[in-house]
């Protein structure tokens, strides 16, 4: 009688595991503003399914000067976040998708040695925008990676154990064909990400440490074999991935990254997706409307495996969809 109470304790226990699993947390997203006030967002960021903020911090503002690093607002953000019992998920940020914007620090394109640091990308902001361009870091080059990846040895000195994570921002980048960046190649950007990410987990010991990884320079339906690669590296060194956009079956990234985390999204330490703004220009083929927050959410938690859900305030959809939803205990309680 003993053994079948155990028995049905452990069966009970284990459903009820699965039925939690099966809600994505969610964390409010916040951009790279250095003058952002979380306390502005006290109201939602109380709700009780809401688990924290992801909020993105450059790799300039961290780093202001060579060897000098300001880590005043994650700091702020830490403390507010946890006097409501919510945590912070840092994205660090090294690339722009603005012409006048560089979140790399200022020595990187002055000093000779990083050879400008940066190079100009193509970014592709949303269904019926115009092509628009940022800067990319020349990660293909040892001395670029060496200085990013000093930055994290001082972040994880500082906040190793105080955050809910950290992630990388996405692996696409896109430049100009007729004139590809000096020493730039499909190979060396390849191992670059790889690299950083590999010594960003080794730098941290709590927390998730998550690469967005959504397209890769040159590949198309993993003909270099660079998903594929990233995915299984990824797996066997608990490594959490995640993606910038959540855009229902869209070829592009049906051909890219989508499929490979339909794939090993149930094997991964975590898998987080981001819904951002431009996701909201693209409209439903089967309808012709614009995505619904079911949409983005049963894709993401069903196709994609997605456990984390970094949603954008953008209005009007905030206020229409996503705050009801919220409020409607549609995620996992924090």
């Amino acid at each position: 009688m003993v053994k079948f109470l155990i028995k049905l304790l452990c069966l009970f226990l284990l459903l009820n595991s699965c039925n939690a699993s099966q809600y994505p947390r969610l964390f409010l997203f916040f951009g790279p503003d250095t003058k952002l006030d979380l306390k502005k967002y006290r109201d939602v960021l109380s709700i009780p399914a809401v688990s924290g903020a992801q909020v993105v911090y450059s790799w300039k503002e961290l780093e202001p000067r060579k060897d000098k690093y300001d880590f005043s607002r994650i700091e702020r953000d830490v403390k507010y976040l946890r006097s409501l019992h919510k945590k912070l998920f840092i994205q660090l940020q090294d690339r722009s998708f603005q012409p006048q914007v560089y979140f790399v620090p200022d020595y990187l394109r002055s000093d000779p040695e990083y050879h400008g640091g940066v190079a100009m990308q193509y970014d592709f902001p949303g269904e019926g925008k115009s092509i628009t361009t940022g800067w990319a870091p020349r990660v293909w080059e040892s001395a670029v990676r060496l200085r990013f990846q000093k930055l994290f040895a001082v972040l994880a000195k500082k906040f190793d154990g105080q955050i809910a994570g950290i992630n990388l921002p996405e692996t696409a980048v896109d430049f100009d064909r007729e004139s590809l960046p000096e020493g730039f190649t499909e190979d060396g950007y390849f191992d670059g990400e790889l690299e950083n990410i590999s010594v960003l987990r080794h730098a941290f010991h709590h927390g998730i440490i998550m690469q967005y990884v959504n397209f890769f320079p040159g590949e198309w339906d993993d003909d270099h074999h660079y998903m594929s690669r990233f995915f299984e590296y990824a797996l066997h060194h608990d490594i959490a991935i995640g993606g910038p956009d959540v855009v229902p079956f869209r070829n592009n990234h049906m051909k890219n990254s989508y499929p490979f985390l339909n794939r090993y999204g149930a094997e991964l330490t975590t898998v987080g997706m981001a819904i951002q703004e431009s996701d909201y220009t693209y409209k439903n083929p089967a309808s012709d409307n614009y995505y619904t927050f079911a949409d983005f959410y049963t894709f993401s938690r069903d196709y994609l495996h997605a456990s984390i859900l970094f949603w954008n305030l953008e209005e009007p959809f905030f206020t229409s969809q996503l705050l009801p939803a919220m409020n409607a205990d549609n995620f996992e309680q924090a």
